[in-house]
């Protein structure tokens, strides 16, 4: 089998959790001894990870530019992930063309419609209502998705919004959490008294992230005042200055940036904080806390889809003061910590057993793949979109490639 990953940016898995989770996926491909090779219009950086030492080969392709589908006629792909949905938006109608019986998938990471919808009521102060839902990155977001074979959806909530709301046949969908080995995830961490201090992470970049920041920094003094010898130390990718400006050693609110190894940073604090107000999908922060066997107070926003069925391995608090009052106690509460923390392992063993979760990967992918045809003919409305769509983009995309070359 081949396999062509159209990435939105290079995987950098040091950076963030999608990029840890595309390194999952590409792993698990290479698993089955799959020939893949990872291609991306984006520019190269620092952090991203070597791709030949995991087997992966890699091309830099072009936007707007015919020289795709020469690339992608002549590498004839049996399979190919699409990266977000602008990925599909720019080079499904070109696969299509191209390699009309590739299986075609969506890795969606999370569901940025739904990410939108909950910062623009965040904005306005008020509930997320359908209005907000119903935008036009949804209608671009659900077209992708109606057009490609299968999506992954990576948060069992978003799968309901998906069946419920916008009624997607489920044979469209298939939920693939973030992936871990639990064996590798270690036995033994720091205890209670050999740690200190709060932590919380996340790349800069990501709004969700940003906001989170911001809010922590609003509720940071009220757990100081409590705990004055405490500090909170920020961590995280691509740092901007408006970030670094609020590093102030006399508040004990640090912000550090980069981390060179998130999980030691994370192991060796006491806490992890992450007072998340809008966003969507899964948050690799919290897991990796878990991984550590670090309590996490969140908000139910953060905790949501990551523990079904399970008690949460720390505390979740909406409101602030419930937000200072479990920081404050857990911080000085040793059997109240450690029973936080007993729930770690359990949620990961249930719900992130990448073993289990490759299978169930590789095997909805044959079903599919087996019975392609019928599969598609079951998609009507996908069908009649990847027509009209095919047509719209191509004919604008072709106007830019000619623009270009005068």
């Amino acid at each position: 089998m081949k396999v062509l990953v159209i990435g939105y940016v290079w995987p950098e898995p040091k950076s963030s959790a999608a990029g840890s989770h595309m390194m999952s996926i590409l792993r698990e491909f290479k698993q089955q001894n799959w020939q893949v090779e990872f291609a991306t219009p984006a520019q190269p950086t620092d952090h991203m990870i070597d791709l030949a030492d995991e087997g992966v080969s890699s091309q830099a392709i072009s936007l707007n530019c015919d020289s795709f589908d020469h690339y992608v006629a002549a590498y004839q792909p049996d399979i190919v992930l699409f990266d977000r949905f602008m990925m599909e938006e720019q080079f499904g109608w070109r696969v299509e063309q191209q390699c009309p019986d590739a299986l075609k998938i969506l890795d969606t990471e999370d569901l940025q419609c739904l990410r939108h919808a909950r910062h623009q009521a965040l904005k306005a102060g008020r509930e997320m209502a359908k209005a907000d839902l119903f935008s036009d990155i949804a209608k671009r977001e659900i077209a992708a998705i109606l057009r490609c074979d299968l999506s992954l959806i990576i948060s069992p909530v978003e799968i309901d919004l998906l069946t419920d709301t916008f009624s997607i046949n489920p044979s469209l969908l298939h939920h693939l959490p973030f992936m871990v080995d639990p064996e590798s995830c270690p036995n033994i961490t720091p205890s209670f008294s050999d740690r200190q201090h709060f932590v919380s992470i996340g790349n800069f970049r990501h709004a969700p992230n940003w906001d989170m920041v911001l809010h922590l920094k609003e509720i940071w003094p009220l757990i100081r005042q409590q705990l004055p010898n405490t500090a909170c130390h920020i961590y995280g990718a691509y740092p901007p200055p408006k970030a670094t400006v609020l590093h102030n050693p006399k508040t004990g609110f640090l912000v550090k940036g980069w981390a060179d190894d998130a999980s030691v940073v994370m192991s060796q604090a006491r806490i992890c904080l992450a007072p998340i107000r809008f966003g969507a999908g899964l948050k690799g922060k919290l897991l990796d806390a878990m991984i550590q066997q670090t309590p996490s107070i969140t908000t139910s926003l953060g905790s949501e889809g990551m523990h079904p069925g399970s008690p949460w391995a720390g505390v979740v608090a909406d409101e602030v003061s419930d937000f200072v009052d479990a920081a404050v106690s857990l911080y000085q509460n040793e059997p109240a910590w450690l029973d936080a923390q007993r729930p770690a392992s359990q949620i990961i063993n249930t719900h992130y057993d990448a073993a289990v979760l490759g299978i169930q990967f590789i095997q909805k992918i044959k079903a599919v793949s087996d019975h392609l045809s019928e599969h598609r003919l079951n998609n009507f409305t996908g069908a009649m979109l990847k027509h009209h769509s095919m047509m719209s983009t191509k004919y604008m995309s072709q106007w830019i490639a000619e623009k270009n070359t005068k």
